[in-house]
């Protein structure tokens, strides 16, 4: 219960208290949406759960300071994702090319091919804001740029997208 609460767990304007989850129950909860973001922004499943577990593994030593644990995870996930990218484009360029890379397993329809195509940040932003609906502020606050950015990179991504796709 917070500061203002009743025995009865409602705050004095009469909402109800949420009761605190531990994170396990966190963790439950939010596993498959974390694992089905990183599949977008990685476009891979099989990175997916590996993104996702250590999007959890970093958020878990700030459980009890989050004010916000499911936008930290986000913005969490989001980081990994840029990172994995980095890394990879490093391994990619310094490394000789010894087989194919592996095929996107998402899925084949042309949208999602057109999405794939998109730069990292680009691609970020169409996924937070029309699969998780966010906001421009909370897109701006996960990928650590000013709403502006987000108007910038989502009109272009979908300016893009309009050439490559057919009517």
């Amino acid at each position: 219960m917070t500061r203002g609460a009743g025995a009865d767990g409602t705050e004095p304007d009469g909402s109800v208290v949420a009761a605190p989850i531990g994170f396990a129950e966190f963790y439950e909860r939010e596993w498959s949406g974390a694992v089905r973001l990183a599949a977008l922004l990685t476009q891979s499943t099989t990175a997916a759960e590996d993104v996702a577990q250590d999007a959890f593994v970093r958020v878990y030593p700030h459980w009890a300071s989050a004010r916000n644990p499911g936008g930290y995870l986000r913005v969490t996930l989001v980081n990994v994702c840029r990172n994995r990218q980095r890394h990879a484009g490093v391994h990619q360029s310094k490394l000789p090319l010894l087989v194919e890379p592996a095929s996107v397993e998402l899925a084949t329809s042309e949208l999602a091919d057109a999405v794939a195509g998109l730069p990292s940040r680009q691609r970020a932003v169409l996924v937070l804001r029309y699969h998780l609906g966010l906001s421009e502020a909370e897109i701006a606050e996960a990928l650590d740029v000013r709403a502006g950015t987000v108007k910038s990179l989502s009109a272009r991504a979908l300016a893009r997208l309009a050439k490559e796709l057919p009517r």
